[in-house]
């Protein structure tokens, strides 16, 4: 029998900051390609189809209780690493990443689906150790073998910015469970050599990136022109920007990728620092009401699976946003709800659907 009070429970603050962010980036994205001629349907009306078709997916993930999701998570990951090994194998192979299976229909990156489905696994993991404080290094085995496979399977498409946000995740949401002390040293030095260890792993073109990061002007009209065009848009914008559709370095094609990665460098520059921080703050908003309604879920699964998908938000956008200032290399990471681009508009809304879910159901325990 149907509760009414789901519906009296709804979160529609969750909802609107979701649909004021969006608004926001359908317009930044009606500017960015206003100078763009289109054969067929411009990229913003795209992009509202894609929010419309998000925003359905994510009232159908409110709709049922998501304790159910709890004995399905194992399955969801092993099917989901499959998925991974079949891209490697049948993939279909776009500007030299093999990211992508071809389902007739339309085409399935399982890399973007594993972030929401390692949310899942570990929430079960963590959730279900409803005895333990703090972990050490032997209850870690296991959730880090959960990240590592998908992780070398995402590296190997290669997919160096999926790769890192499904490790963040972890990282976090494992975090967030509590770790001993000597187990963090411990994990911090493994961590550190791994990092210095990956450089001989990566491919060229990811190593040119770290290196266009730490000093773009090696080649500025190579791999580094992209990062110097989006400081010089975002430092142009002033205090208050060059007024809508007014941007220099996006209306005259000097920004390239303006419509994706960076999105936000075409909006710092029209609309400047202010506007910049009006946005930044509803990210903020989003983030801490997420965490809001993980403090307020009405069990452990909840509560790891809300963590999980507040981290999944929060590292996409700093580092978007690292990117687009240059204190972090460009490794091709949209930010939510913002950047043009179905996959993660659809994957952005699943989470915001769990978080839904998650807050109508606080009172059903």
């Amino acid at each position: 029998m149907f509760d009414r009070r789901l519906v009296t429970h709804f979160d529609w603050v969750l909802l609107m900051a979701v649909l004021g962010i969006a608004a926001i980036g359908i317009v930044n994205l009606f500017s960015a390609t206003a100078s763009w001629s289109f054969s067929d349907v411009p990229i913003y009306q795209k992009q509202i189809y894609w929010l419309v078709m998000g925003l359905s997916i994510a009232l159908l993930v409110s709709a049922f209780d998501y304790r159910h999701l709890e004995y399905m998570g194992f399955f969801f990951y092993g099917a989901n690493l499959l998925l991974l090994v079949l891209v490697l194998i049948l993939g279909k192979t776009t500007m030299g990443a093999t990211r992508w299976l071809d389902l007739g229909l339309f085409n399935l990156q399982p890399s973007e689906v594993m972030k929401i489905v390692i949310i899942i696994t570990l929430a079960r993991y963590f959730g279900g150790k409803k005895h333990v404080t703090t972990f050490g290094l032997g209850e870690l085995v296991f959730p880090f073998l959960l990240l590592a496979l998908p992780v070398g399977l995402i590296i190997k498409q290669p997919d160096l910015g999926t790769s890192m946000m499904v490790i963040f995740i972890g990282a976090s949401m494992t975090l967030f469970a509590g770790i001993r002390r000597k187990t963090f040293g411990v994990l911090a030095v493994l961590g550190a050599g791994g990092a210095a260890g990956s450089w001989f792993v990566l491919h060229n073109y990811q190593r040119e990136r770290i290196l266009t990061f730490l000093n773009p002007e090696r080649d500025p009209l190579g791999s580094g022109y992209h990062i110097i065009q989006s400081k010089i848009a975002v430092g142009s914008g002033g205090l208050f920007g060059k007024g809508f559709m007014e941007g220099t370095q996006s209306q005259l094609s000097f920004l390239p990728e303006r419509h994706t990665d960076f999105a936000f460098s075409v909006f710092a520059e029209e609309w400047g620092f202010a506007g910049s921080l009006v946005l930044l703050l509803l990210y903020l908003f989003l983030i801490i009401w997420g965490i809001y309604i993980a403090r307020r879920a009405g069990d452990r699964f909840g509560m790891y699976l809300a963590i999980g998908v507040v981290a999944m938000l929060f590292w996409h956008i700093v580092v978007n946003l690292g990117m687009v200032i240059g204190l972090l290399p460009v490794v091709g990471v949209p930010l939510p709800l913002f950047s043009y681009g179905g996959t993660s508009m659809v994957t952005t809304m699943i989470g915001v659907g769990l978080l839904l879910n998650i807050s109508m159901r606080r009172f059903m325990f």
